[in-house]
């Protein structure tokens, strides 16, 4: 059905070019689904953009992409704007820049059915209803009406699901289409993708740094670096049996749910053989704990409650009050990693914007060092901003593009007057920026110069610019291969060490959370479903909603 020949991709950059993917060739069959990993910047979303031509003006790509038996390399842009979304389809990674944000979820997925499809507006808007209630959209008729930055991202994710799938293609590539949503959703995407597979006799290309979840849905696996193919075989061949270090490193990068090391092994350290096997024990956990839960809490959450007052449905019908944060209270100690799980939707990332004042509070109380600051205007606010700072989800989004990284992060500093003069902020920015894993000459670049890994490394520099208490790091490492993503959190416990710092950590990943926290805060529906060590809960759920959420964690390997 789709066959790569010798493909070789080459971008032209400054009279020189940069040879990215080298000689790769692979053969998909008709209902067989192909699991691409490796690292960022190993070549895989250039391998997906090469098959629907939509790389860049100076991209050079050489060899054949057969699908169906003709060559695409030779389709002109009106043949392939007939292929795109209607034969081959694909899913992209980040849906906040992939929708429009002017145009309304569903008119988009309207869109599409229209442009190949002989269907009257009315059907295609039934469709796309039963489309949102297929990938498991809450309120499909309500996120109907939404425009995207109206939900969260693990919605608008599905929404783009729900476009891909739309006109049923031959071919689905799946460019990291699970990455921003929780266990749960993602089992149950997983599942869908499967069925729908079968059903429509489709393949699939799924790409993604997540080799768990790779290895619970792939009938075959390929693995690169640096734009060759190191590895291909069967999922279940290579997951058991992995024959190159490189392979063999990638499967152990990831946090491990029985054990905590001390410091979590990257690719490098593997190929290196340089592994710290340290283990943080139950008792040296439960020693550090009590030192620091004698003391006072540093934040205090009583009774918040954060309501939202929906627009009316597609059908004319007055939603109900959206209870996004309902009645959650909570102590956070100096010091502490307190972890917060919970399905897309259950209110984490409405809390977290709760104490930052980025949403109002309904009702309730957040207290800092023993002050009520959920009374205070923006204003009176301001002085408490440096002390609590948030890690963003996506670092790209969260940087001006035409700005330079260094005066990013001294912009901060200078608003809330930290050191004395701009020759002392820039050489501790400049020392910053080594301090998180970058170099100085980074200073005068810009964002789009700098891989996924990279801007979240700048992301963390900009928090701590501050020198912050408490860090709100949300859906922080989310987006990063598990090389990149074991670096990272290292970086944030070496941080946490070294300045004190206090972390809230949110994620959909539990076996991260795990590794990282040391209370973990379970929400559901923008309630607490259940508060207690992370150790503790992951070994004995109390409630059936913690327990499902623990048993959607893929554990192929």
């Amino acid at each position: 059905m789709l066959l790569l020949n010798k493909i070789n991709v080459k971008f032209k950059k400054h009279n020189q070019k940069i040879h990215i993917i080298q000689n790769l060739d692979f053969n998909l069959s008709k209902n067989t689904i192909l699991g691409i990993v490796g690292e960022s910047g190993s070549g895989k979303s250039i391998t997906s953009l090469s098959i629907l031509k939509l790389l860049p003006k100076n991209a050079e790509v050489t060899g054949e992409i057969l699908f169906e038996g003709e060559n695409i390399l030779n389709f002109s842009e009106k043949q392939m704007q007939t292929l795109r979304g209607n034969q081959i389809s694909m899913i992209f990674q980040e849906p906040m820049s992939s929708l429009n944000p002017s145009m309304k979820c569903g008119r988009q997925v309207v869109e599409i059915l229209q442009r190949h499809q002989n269907i009257s507006k009315k059907e295609a808007k039934q469709e796309v209803i039963s489309l949102f209630e297929k990938v498991k959209l809450p309120r499909p008729e309500s996120i109907f009406n939404q425009y995207p930055h109206e939900i969260s991202g693990g919605q608008k994710q599905r929404v783009m699901i729900a476009m891909a799938i739309a006109c049923k293609p031959k071919l689905l590539i799946a460019d990291e289409p699970t990455t921003a949503l929780d266990v749960t959703v993602q089992k149950e995407i997983i599942d869908l993708l499967k069925s729908l597979q079968q059903e429509m006799q489709m393949s699939i290309i799924f790409i993604t740094h997540d080799l768990s979840l790779i290895s619970e849905i792939a009938d075959e696996v390929l693995v690169m670096k640096q734009g060759k193919v190191v590895e291909h075989n069967s999922a279940k061949e290579l997951f058991e049996n992995p024959k190159e270090d490189y392979t063999k490193a990638l499967i152990n990068s990831r946090p491990k749910l029985e054990v905590r090391l001390k410091k979590l092994p990257t690719v490098s350290d593997f190929i290196d053989d340089n592994v710290n096997k340290e283990i943080f024990t139950s008792e040296e956990r439960k020693e550090r704990q009590k030192v620091m839960y004698e003391k006072e809490p540093i934040l205090e959450v009583k009774d918040l409650k954060t309501y939202f007052q929906p627009k009316k449905s597609f059908f004319g019908k007055q939603e109900k009050e959206i209870k996004a944060v309902d009645s959650v209270s909570f102590k956070l100690f100096e010091r502490e990693t307190l972890g917060l799980v919970g399905e897309s939707g259950c209110g984490k990332s409405t809390l977290s914007k709760t104490i930052l004042h980025l949403e109002k509070a309904t009702e309730g109380s957040i207290y800092y060092k023993g002050e009520d600051i959920s009374k205070l205007n923006r204003n009176q606010f301001k002085k408490f901003r440096k002390d609590i700072q948030l890690i963003f989800q996506d670092p790209f989004a969260s940087l001006n593009p035409k700005m330079k990284i260094g005066k990013a992060i001294l912009e901060t500093m200078t608003v809330h007057q930290v050191l004395n003069s701009k020759k002392e902020r820039k050489e501790y920015v400049l020392n910053l920026l080594e301090r998180v894993g970058l170099k100085r000459e980074f200073y005068d670049r810009y964002p789009h110069e700098f891989s996924g890994g990279q801007r979240q490394r700048i992301g963390i520099a900009r928090a701590i610019a501050l020198q912050p208490k408490i860090i709100i790091c949300d859906e922080s490492v989310s987006a990063l291969d598990v090389s990149v993503q074991a670096q990272v959190l290292n970086l944030l416990n070496e941080l946490k060490e070294k300045f004190n710092f206090t972390y809230l950590f949110i994620s959909h990943d539990l076996a991260v959370v795990k590794y990282m926290s040391d209370q973990l805060i379970v929400m559901n529906k923008g309630k607490i479903e259940e508060k207690e060590d992370a150790d503790i809960i992951y070994d004995s759920p109390r409630t059936s909603y913690t327990k499902r959420l623990i048993d959607s964690i893929p554990k192929g390997i």
